[in-house]
This record gives C-alpha cells, sequence and structure tokens, in this order.
C-alpha cells in the first residue's frame, strides 16, 4: 500500500540558507524527531537509522536528482523502508523561503497500515518542517552547504522514471496545494 503525503511551509530565511542547512543531513537528527543517526557515505548516499515506536529501522537512500536553490530528490536503495521524495525550495522575498517537500511512502506491515490510517506520516512531516524552521531561523547562517549537481542518470540505477516524487528537469517539482494541518503527530521514519 503506497501513501503519497505533501506539506509546504515558509521559512524566516534567504533561500541560499535554507537550502544549504538541508543538503547537511547528517544534522537531521537535530530537527527530525525518530531520526537518531544520518551518515553520508558520498555526494549521493547516505545511512539512515531511525527509531519510532521502539522499532529500529536502518535503510540507505540515493539522491537522484539536486539542483541547488531548487530541488532535491531522493529514493531508498537498501534496507526495510520503501519510499522516494522531493523537496523544493522557493524564494518568496530576499527573507522568506518556500520549502516543499512531496514523498511516497510505501506501508510495510500492519504497524505502518494502521498508522497511515491515522495519518501519523502527515503528522511528523509536518512537525519536522516545523522543527527545521525553528532550526534555521534560530541561526544566523546554515551549518554547512553543498552546492553540486546530480543528475538522474547519474544514479545508481541510471536514469530514474519521472513522477511527482523525483521530477527531472523537463518536469517541474509538485506545485500543488498543501493539506489541510492535521496537527502534530508522531514522527515518520524516512529522509527529506
Amino acid at each position: 500500500m503506497t501513501e503519497m503525503v505533501h506539506d509546504t511551509i515558509e521559512v524566516t530565511a534567504p533561500l541560499r540558507e535554507v537550502y544549504d542547512q538541508w543538503t547537511q543531513f547528517e544534522e537531521f537528527p537535530r530537527f527530525m524527531d525518530g531520526v537518531e543517526e544520518v551518515r553520508q557515505l558520498d555526494d549521493r548516499l547516505c545511512h539512515w537509522r531511525t527509531k519510532v515506536a521502539g522499532a529500529t529501522r536502518e535503510f540507505d537512500t540515493e539522491i537522484v536528482d539536486q539542483l541547488p536553490d531548487e530541488r532535491i530528490a531522493w529514493r531508498t536503495v537498501g534496507g526495510d523502508v520503501k519510499q522516494k521524495g522531493v523537496v523544493t525550495f522557493e524564494k518568496v522575498d530576499e527573507e522568506h523561503t518556500r520549502v516543499r517537500l512531496s514523498m511516497e511512502v510505501e506501508a510495510s506491515g500492519v504497524a505502518d497500515r494502521a498508522g497511515k490510517a491515522m495519518g501519523f506520516v502527515e503528522n511528523r512531516i509536518e512537525g519536522d518542517l516545523h522543527r527545521f524552521k525553528d532550526f534555521i531561523e534560530e541561526r544566523d547562517h546554515a551549518t554547512g552547504g553543498w552546492r553540486g549537481r546530480i543528475r538522474p542518470a547519474e544514479s545508481a540505477g541510471g536514469t530514474t522514471p519521472a513522477s511527482p516524487a523525483t521530477p527531472t528537469e523537463d518536469i517541474p517539482p509538485y506545485e500543488g496545494p498543501p493539506p489541510p494541518s492535521a496537527g502534530a503527530g508522531p514522527p515518520y521514519t524516512g529522509p527529506m
């Protein structure tokens, strides 16, 4: 069973600072609930360890499309979590940036399906985006940044089929309206 989720938040920080901070994947445990560790293995690959409701999961993600100040798309390539997604960045004005996150998550067990029915993934994404907003707004600058370009054809699996969660240069990122606010909830187990 696959679930598509979307959320958007406006951050009071310049586009470059917001994008640069998002590229610091090893900092994700500081604002993503349930993420215990992210190890960046190279420019494309990260290893994740999460713990939610007492269950520890480990998995790898691959960045399949990264365009500075615009988007980062990823997919899982190993482990017991199946998902793909894209985060996009849009300059609102000199001091404000809109961050949009779209994810496709595959529920793998009874607990995942129950969580889907109760809206846990949507609530976790919303909470993580708000914590990211607080994290970057409390700083004068990003903790780092990587400005490299990764194209879909450079991914380990070759060219990735286009979908709302993995855009190519010819397909714009998801632009639909944000979902209605569902309030805070438990964290999700995936990357952004």
